[in-house]
């Protein structure tokens, strides 16, 4: 995701942290300075929704307005095809039986004893 929480404090002449800070105090959302630096400084990892209901209506916009979705970048942290290279056939199947479980044999040799009665 994109994080776009400076562009849109910007937009409500928001220009510094403190600032924005007391005015999420003030709609009773108290955080941490130095939890308002991560948010401030980059995207945050971690936001809970009650936060982002209060950060929202502080500067009169949605999620939306502050996150931007970046397919690319999902797309890239995916595991390229290594099914091949790990014995499968490269299908999604590690078995490389083209999507079908084994065969299940039954064991030979010493047959088991029935329980006493």
């Amino acid at each position: 995701m994109q994080w776009s929480l400076r562009l849109r404090a910007a937009e409500r002449g928001i220009w510094k942290s403190a600032e924005l800070r007391r005015m999420l105090a003030d709609a009773g959302l108290e955080i941490s300075a130095g939890k308002m630096s991560s948010w401030w400084a980059g995207t945050p990892p971690t936001m809970r929704l009650e936060e982002l209901d209060v950060l929202c209506a502080v500067l009169e916009c949605t999620p939306n307005d502050l996150m931007t979705p970046e397919p690319d970048k999902v797309a890239a942290r995916r595991p390229r095809n290594t099914d091949a290279a790990n014995g499968g056939n490269g299908d999604g199947d590690p078995n490389g039986n083209g999507g079908t479980p084994p065969a299940v044999t039954p064991r030979l040799g010493k047959l088991r004893s029935t329980p006493p009665l």
